[in-house]
């Protein structure tokens, strides 16, 4: 089967592997559509390898035991390799699983974990059903596109009554975008990059502001009538980014960390009791809401047309990776059969 790979710095493409074996629980899927992530750092840095991502929807085209899925089922391929029994697991809860199973010790291949692949092994309680009529690039979106910041929304109980802050507008912050105007929330977002402002614009935010501005935090509060934000989201996992989304959520609000990145002072009397902030951080979202955000999916398609911005044949990874770079575009998807 065809992977792509990273050979140095800035320089990729695809070599080919073999193909794995479903073995217990785990069903072969045949990918897809490979929405990109974070990968291109590594592409950036020169990372060599050839098991990269984890975000996918295909086709299960191969079981070793009847389960959870069958030959012919369309699913979203759910990122990790948790064990499936612990008390987090069984809670819908297999994003923070503590004891993940070691995918190469079980079926003895070094193939079968990367997402940027023509198949993949994954256990069958972590693929999730596609509804007929949404493509697989859609259905993609319930990974990293739509999924940490529904996760969020729904923590924090979002509603039409509130005024949502996003920090940072990759891919993951253009989804929250998508997520609160779905329930009706005023959004508010704050990023440099004039592209992805302009496209969360699109999305439905209704103003973008810059974090350059030295009165960013003041445009925020003059917004909100000099209370603050009801809720917030960070998708940047910049310090700076923490520090104005922590100062600009107003008493009793709430706020998620979304995006992973550096640390930043936070004072436990100023920030946690004199304002009675509850903060999270959101990584993913339980499986029990997974129809949910499916649903959520099915709703927003004009917007999610809009998210996904360019798509590429897998043998041209390195040209989608180079588009990444730039900062130029929402959310990529790769083909790994052209």
């Amino acid at each position: 089967m065809k992977t792509a790979a990273i050979f140095g710095e800035r320089d990729a493409g695809v070599v080919d592997r073999a193909q794995p074996q479903p073995i217990e629980d785990f069903a072969l899927v045949k990918v897809h559509a490979v929405p990109m992530c974070t990968e291109y750092k590594a592409f950036e840095a020169g990372r060599q390898g050839d098991r990269f991502g984890h975000e996918a929807a295909g086709e299960v085209v191969e079981v070793a035991q009847p389960g959870r899925v069958k030959v012919g089922d369309r699913v979203v391929v759910q990122p990790g390799y948790p064990c499936g029994r612990c008390s987090l697991c069984l809670a819908g809860d297999h994003i923070h699983c503590q004891s993940p199973r070691d995918v190469q010790e079980i079926t003895g291949s070094t193939t079968g974990t990367a997402a940027y692949a023509q198949y993949l092994l994954k256990a069958d309680w972590l693929l999730s059903p596609v509804p007929d009529g949404v493509s697989y690039e859609h259905a993609g979106m319930a990974c990293c596109g739509l999924g940490p910041t529904f996760g969020a929304v729904r923590q924090m109980g979002v509603t039409a009554h509130d005024t949502v802050l996003t920090t940072g507008l990759g891919p993951v912050g253009l989804g929250g975008v998508i997520n609160a105007t779905y329930l009706g929330a005023r959004v508010i977002c704050v990023e440099r990059n004039p592209y992805r402002a302009n496209l969360a614009q699109e999305l439905g935010a209704e103003v973008v502001l810059n974090p350059d501005d030295a009165d960013a935090l003041e445009q925020i509060m003059d917004l909100t009538g000099g209370v603050g934000v009801d809720k917030a989201m960070d998708c940047s996992g910049n310090p700076r980014a923490h520090r104005l989304m922590i100062n600009a959520t107003r008493s009793k609000g709430q706020a998620s960390f979304i995006g992973e990145g550096g640390e930043f002072p936070l004072a436990a009397s100023r920030d946690m009791i004199r304002k009675g902030l509850i903060l999270r951080g959101s990584w993913h979202y339980n499986l029990a809401d997974y129809p949910t955000l499916m649903r959520v999916i099915e709703r927003s398609s004009e917007q999610i047309d809009k998210l996904i911005t360019h798509s590429f044949p897998m043998s041209q990874v390195q040209q989608a990776w180079e588009l990444q770079a730039t900062l130029e575009c929402g959310k990529v998807i790769l083909n790994p059969w052209a």
